[in-house]
């Protein structure tokens, strides 16, 4: 089974921010705007509650929907843990991972964020969130280049691609 392949992704990044900080860059709309696919998410943040991302500008003029990934909040606890469905619209046929945030403080005054996607039965989103090493390419960078941005953003103020700074900046 390849990598791209696997039934659970898990994903790692450690980043020099509080638990809080990255808590917001997940959840908000003025954090979510400036990494990896840009666009608002919006969260109603306790168990039941409706997650969705909306398509940036950019990815609406390239065919994509106004709503592109929608989910269920199964268990939220501020700022340490997050679990939700997780569905992107342009692949009807399959049902919803789950994704779960959990975010730790480290000794040294950082935190570490792990992202781990169920992607049991899902071969398709498994490929596109794997991440690919051309972000534009296929699938674009998934994962890793979503929590590479969240990283950028919160350790540098600026984005790690330089088109959604200006994107933010003519928005505001």
């Amino acid at each position: 089974m390849s990598e791209t392949q696997q039934a659970v992704q898990i994903h790692r990044i450690f980043i020099n921010a509080s638990p809080e900080q990255v808590w917001a860059a997940i959840t908000t709309p003025e954090f979510s705007r400036l990494y990896g696919y840009t666009g608002d998410v919006s969260y109603e943040l306790e168990p039941g509650g409706h997650y969705e991302h909306r398509a940036s500008e950019e990815m609406r003029s390239m065919g994509m929907p106004e709503v592109v990934v929608t989910g269920e909040v199964l268990e939220a606890d501020p700022p340490r843990r997050l679990v939700q469905t997780w569905a992107p619209v342009w692949i009807p046929d399959e049902e919803p991972g789950t994704v779960t945030w959990d975010i730790e403080p480290t000794a040294d005054g950082a935190t570490r964020l792990t992202l781990t996607h169920d992607l049991t039965g899902r071969p398709q989103t498994a490929e596109q969130v794997a991440g690919n090493p051309d972000p534009m390419g296929a699938g674009g960078g998934g994962w890793p280049w979503v929590l590479s941005g969240i990283k950028s953003v919160l350790e540098t103020g600026a984005p790690m691609e330089s088109g959604a700074w200006e994107r933010q900046a003519s928005a505001s």
